[in-house]
């Protein structure tokens, strides 16, 4: 491993820290916005139109924010890896279904993952807390957006 060409503005423990958080971030992600992509393919049924624009919103949040965390990584002198071995080996997300999906079941599952995402990102914002209050407002907006996403995922169940 070279070593990093960025100092950075945390002690050696802090980023370390934080670089683990925005790491476990980055992949979540990136495996968010492939689930999502997934089901944007291969969802159909009654209101397909609809769900099928919602999920490319979705994908294109988390393509956002994979990008945010990833330069945050960056900024504190932490390489990410968001290398498609890395995210198989290190994900947390429930696996998404082959083949079509219902609308019905594509939103039952969508919404399970969107609350498996959410969970995990709330524990990293505790977890930075302690390390760099800039990373921790960076996973704050990530989990507003995102539980946005999930009520509205939600309603459609209502």
């Amino acid at each position: 491993m070279t070593k990093s060409p960025i100092t950075s503005p945390l002690g050696d423990a802090e980023r370390e820290a934080t670089g683990a958080v925005l790491q476990a971030t980055v992949v979540d992600l990136i495996d968010l916005s492939l689930i999502a992509k997934q089901a944007h393919w291969n969802v159909v049924g009654s209101n397909f139109r609809s769900v099928h624009l919602q999920l490319d919103e979705l994908v294109n949040a988390a393509r956002q924010y994979t990008d945010d965390v990833a330069e945050r990584a960056n900024a504190i002198g932490i390489s990410p890896n968001g290398k498609a071995r890395t995210v198989v080996e290190s994900s947390g997300l429930p696996d998404y279904p082959e083949n079509w999906q219902t609308v019905e079941s594509t939103v039952a599952t969508i919404v399970e993952i969107l609350g498996t995402v959410i969970g995990r990102l709330r524990e990293r914002i505790d977890a930075a807390e302690k390390s760099d209050l800039v990373t921790q407002d960076l996973l704050i907006e990530i989990a507003a957006e995102l539980e946005k996403q999930h009520w509205m995922w939600q309603a459609q169940t209502a």
